[in-house]
């Protein structure tokens, strides 16, 4: 059975290596019955010919907004009209940065903003490059609007990195594509529920601090960065663009955050502090040292006597510093306590003139550092929700939830 018989699929090319695939891809497409078009950018001929894709396609390949025969019958507009669903595959970070801008630079481009027919990327490039907010961001706005997007896969690239940026395989890309027909009701069903945080920027830091004592030798806590990072990975699901800033911990990124490696407090401070101005919400779940040392030992320290004196200054407090900003971010503070829990949650909540307050007994076996468990009971001036014994991942997904609520309402006041 040819599942895309009969129907017209217009096959975006931008310049990457992986548009050495596109000729089978077109093959493949009308293995399954499509009418395959090709438009090329300027940067996809240098990897591919015109004159291959337009042998395999059968179809005469277009490259140029500016063609006067082509544009004698308005031939842009005509393809944007023609196609039934638009793949643009690869698509590179500059396409996709194009796109999610509203330009109209290229042929390519000007098509994404004259049709009506669904569009899907299949994004290809260096793994840090797809990792980069930026990109993030544009991916985030263009799913927001509509757009599915099919992968990006991982693996080696071209460029000798490992990890996720490569285009997915030509057999998934010629699934995928078929999927967009066979499921319409299902796919529009899901593209019509938004996501509940699309355009929000999540600002959240995780893990703990290393406060040096000497180029060997560090202070810091049992803090794994797990929930953290749950918190993050429950965000960005729900359509958020979320930032990380991390101090040292063993645990993947999720997908489609962005990282920001720390060590101390005053690094991630300094971090905190500049990209808040930027946050909607602003979540404090790192388990920061609060005092380092006032003077740290250029040389290994010898072990030389019984006894070492160590003096300590106060380290700058991340949450109330961000929270006394004059256009706050919502500002979720983290309490982990071993004792009178709710009195020290709700001291720091007023104290630090927190939006929000979510509190844990770390003293509890089972729960807290290092554990994939946790329970919290959160603190707002005039609410309070338990967030029973469960793993951190779900655990997340409520907190983020309630988060959201509460953020919502602070619009509304």
């Amino acid at each position: 059975m040819q599942i895309l018989q009969g129907k017209k699929i217009l096959l975006g090319i931008s310049g990457g290596i992986a548009a050495y695939k596109t000729p089978e891809l077109v093959r493949r497409l009308k293995d399954q019955g499509a009418d395959v078009r090709v438009v090329m950018t300027e940067g996809a001929k240098a990897f591919i010919t015109p004159l291959t894709l337009q042998a395999v396609s059968a179809n005469a390949v277009s490259d140029s907004l500016l063609d006067t025969q082509a544009e004698l019958a308005m031939g842009h507009i005509e393809l944007a009209k023609w196609a039934d669903f638009i793949l643009i595959a690869p698509a590179t970070a500059d396409i996709i940065a194009k796109i999610a801008a509203g330009m109209a630079s290229d042929l390519l481009t000007t098509l994404c903003l004259a049709t009506a027919a669904p569009i899907a990327i299949a994004p290809a490039m260096n793994q840090q490059m797809w990792h980069n907010r930026a990109t993030q961001n544009n991916i985030n706005t263009l799913t927001s609007w509509g757009y599915t997007v099919f992968g990006p896969g991982a693996g080696e690239q071209a460029c000798g990195d490992v990890g996720l940026g490569r285009m997915l395989e030509v057999d998934e890309l010629v699934t995928l594509t078929c999927q967009e027909f066979t499921q319409p009701i299902q796919k529009t069903q899901e593209k019509e529920q938004a996501k509940p945080l699309a355009g929000q920027q999540w600002l959240i830091t995780a893990g703990p601090t290393r406060e040096a004592i000497d180029p060997v030798r560090y202070i810091s806590n049992h803090s794994s960065g797990k929930m953290g990072f749950a918190i993050a990975t429950a965000a960005q699901e729900l359509g958020a663009n979320v930032t990380i800033i991390s101090g040292p911990v063993n645990l993947t990124t999720p997908e489609f955050c962005q990282k920001i490696a720390v060590n101390s407090a005053i690094e991630m401070h300094q971090q905190a502090t500049t990209l808040a101005e930027n946050a909607d919400i602003f979540v404090a779940c790192a388990a920061v040292a609060d005092y380092r040392l006032d003077t740290i030992a250029n040389e290994k320290i010898k072990k030389s006597h019984d006894t070492m004196r160590l003096n300590l200054i106060k380290n700058p407090d991340i949450v109330a510093d961000v929270a006394a900003m004059t256009n706050k971010p919502f500002t979720v503070g983290f309490a982990a306590e071993t004792q009178d829990v709710e009195h020290y949650a709700r001291g720091k909540l007023a104290r630090k003139n927190l939006d929000m307050i979510a509190a844990n007994n770390v003293a509890t076996s089972g729960q807290g550092f290092n554990s994939d468990d946790n329970a919290l009971t959160v603190y707002t001036a005039n609410d309070e929700k338990v967030l029973p014994l469960t793993n951190k991942a779900e655990l997340a997904k409520q907190l983020v939830q309630f988060i959201q609520d509460n953020y919502q309402n602070s619009l509304k006041s």
